[in-house]
C-alpha cells in the first residue's frame, strides 16, 4: 500500500505494535550516564560517570527516572536486579 494512502488507524496500528516489540528488547529498565561526553547510551566512554536509573511506566509508556546511579557498576547493579 502506498504510504500516502494508509489509514491513519492502520498505521497507528503497525506503530503500536512495533512499540510492543521494542519494549521486549529493551527490557523495563535503563541507565544511561549524566554526562555530556557520553552522548545516547555510550556507557563505555564515562565508565565513572553517574548514571539516571529510568524503568518503563506501564500507564503511560515513558521511561521514568528513578534515581541515580554512582557509576557503571551501580548502574549495572540495578539492570540486572
Amino acid at each position: 500500500m502506498d504510504a500516502d494512502k494508509e489509514p491513519l488507524a492502520a498505521w497507528a496500528e503497525r506503530r503500536d505494535r512495533r512499540r510492543e516489540s521494542d519494549r521486549q528488547i529493551t527490557g523495563r529498565r535503563r541507565a544511561e550516564p549524566l554526562d555530556p561526553a557520553a552522548p545516547g547510551r555510550a556507557a563505555h566512554l564515562v565508565p565513572d560517570a553517574p548514571r539516571v536509573l529510568l524503568e518503563l511506566d506501564d500507564a503511560s509508556g515513558q521511561w521514568m527516572p528513578i534515581g541515580v546511579a554512582e557509576n557503571a557498576d551501580q548502574a549495572a547493579r540495578f539492570l540486572n536486579s
